[in-house]
């Protein structure tokens, strides 16, 4: 007898409708499996089999062909245990198949037929509806997980028997239910706050700026000036996620197994800070079935490189093209996947070799040379992508010792959410912008329109600083940014003044 289940398959952070057909048919008994599976979906033969009769089913002794479709897609991970398992037992009689036709089942199998979680549970649970699937059965620790998604009847069990049982008896069982995907799991208290951060007027104001209009930063300074711990108060004046921003980097951290909130989406936004020692794939993602990488981990939030300069050149060289486009492209033989990677980055570095060119205390004890080989690890092409080069100070004793503290992130946050619902209402009609540093030429000539001394101003700067065509629509970005915190309609001389101070590196240089 011949029995169809549905199944998915992942490849990005889409998902894929697999179907696993199963026939049971005279002659020697064996398990074949065809469909281009890798090494676990063919272990699944003996995982399911172990796992049918360990649950008191009676196992087929008979031809077992199992077909995955469509059959030219690479099938990995032991997802299809589950699908296998519910196709053998109906291709045998053993279970009703009317439920089969509009329902999706994905999971592990253990030998003794319990269920066992996978990963990559919400992409699947969000496609569902362009499938044609409205129900959806997974083990019960995925199941809060899935059912976060609408319209959508999600069943978890805790072993085949339970499964079985639904598909005979359906009306013995009720979905799963989660009443508040989005629960307030970035309350204001689990961030740090900028208020402990004394002194650093200059580089406060830069991080207000990034975040109100997601622009990329770099903080340059000298040993224990603070660098670390400015960056790590940057979340907490971000705006949460949307529901749709929330729904997208949850589908990407269930991808790589990281969902640990089940039935919670993801509300805070992502702060990924990978070692400098990390190798280019472990960054933008790949392997030879594509995970996502730190960078995509970091979709609408944050990705923090510490000591920049220490990162290799050509891993860094890697962020050029997610920088400018907002995705990662990751080729293979067999497929191409996309994943997306719209993230705000935030970069910090000693002046020099020994941390101390231009301190106030410390003299530096590094050559011109030293120097200039030291900045020549980052390209002027990845330089030309970070909007904001900030230089972060060492404090003053007094500053230091004093007890006076800065402002509070939640008056810094207020002022970036509205800024930002400034920006949004400029993009309505075009939602794949979604705050100034992702504006493109039409927009810059649309809204950051320059009257005769702004365009002097920037004129001038180009020719002193030496600005490429890429820095100095950064400048304009950032100088919409500015004025949209002052709450300014049309772009002045002094917004431009002030966006064009935070090319440090260029003065430097």
């Amino acid at each position: 007898m011949l029995a169809r289940v549905w199944s998915a398959a992942i490849a990005g952070i889409d998902a894929i409708k697999v179907g696993v057909e199963v026939d049971v048919s005279g002659g020697l008994p064996k398990i074949i499996i065809v469909g281009l599976p890798d090494m676990a979906v063919q272990e699944s033969r003996e995982r399911v089999k172990a796992a049918l009769k360990n649950a008191d089913f009676a196992f087929p002794v008979r031809k077992i062909v199992i077909n995955l479709t469509p059959a030219d897609l690479r099938k990995e991970g032991p997802c299809f245990d589950l699908p296998i398992s519910v196709g053998i037992l109906a291709a045998s009689e053993q279970v009703d198949p009317q439920l089969l036709g509009d329902h999706l089942f994905y999971g592990e199998v253990s030998l003794d037929g319990t269920l066992r979680p996978v990963s990559g549970v919400l992409p699947i649970a969000a496609a569902a509806s362009s499938m044609g699937i409205t129900g959806l059965i997974v083990p019960q620790a995925n199941a809060q997980e899935a059912a976060v998604v609408k319209d959508l009847s999600v069943y978890g069990f805790n072993n085949l028997q339970q499964v079985a049982d639904f598909l005979n008896q359906p009306h013995k069982y009720q979905p799963t239910v989660v009443r508040d995907p989005l629960n307030p799991q970035n309350s204001d208290k689990l961030f740090l706050n900028l208020k402990d951060v004394k002194g650093q007027v200059h580089a406060r104001r830069a991080l207000e700026i990034a975040a109100a209009g997601g622009h990329n930063l770099i903080l340059v300074g000298p040993p224990g000036s603070g660098k670390t711990m400015l960056a790590k108060r940057l979340p907490g004046i971000l705006p949460s996620l949307s529901f749709t921003e929330a729904l997208e980097v949850s589908q990407i951290h269930s991808v790589a197994g990281l969902l640990k909130n089940q039935g919670r989406l993801i509300t805070k936004r992502p702060f990924r800070s990978p070692h400098h020692s990390a190798s280019g794939p472990s960054l933008v993602g790949g392997g030879s079935y594509p995970r996502p990488g730190e960078i995509s981990l970091a979709h609408h939030g944050i990705l923090f490189l510490d000591e920049l300069t220490e990162f290799k050149r050509n891993v860094l060289e890697y962020l050029r093209q997610p920088l400018e486009d907002g995705r990662v492209t990751i080729s293979r033989t067999r497929q191409s996947v996309v994943f997306p990677a719209q993230f705000t980055l935030v970069a910090s570095t000693n002046p020099c070799p020994c941390g101390y060119f231009g301190d106030s205390i410390q003299n530096c004890t590094c050559s011109p040379r030293q120097r200039e080989n030291y900045w020549a690890k980052l390209s002027g092409p990845l330089m030309d992508r970070i909007d904001l080069q900030v230089a972060v100070n060492r404090l003053k004793p007094q500053e230091m010792t004093g007890s006076s503290l800065g402002e509070d992130s939640i008056a810094i946050k207020a002022r970036v959410i509205t800024a930002r619902q400034i920006a949004q209402k400029r993009f309505e009609t075009d939602d794949r912008i979604g705050c100034n540093a992702q504006m493109q030429s039409s927009h810059l000539r649309e809204f950051c329109v320059l009257d005769d001394a702004s365009r002097h101003l920037l004129e001038s700067a180009i020719r002193k600083l030496g600005l490429s065509a890429r820095a100095m629509d950064r400048v304009l970005k950032v100088a919409r940014t500015i004025a949209d915190l002052n709450g300014d309609r049309i772009l002045q001389s002094h917004h431009l003044a002030e966006a064009i101070q935070y090319r440090t590196i260029d003065r430097m240089q």
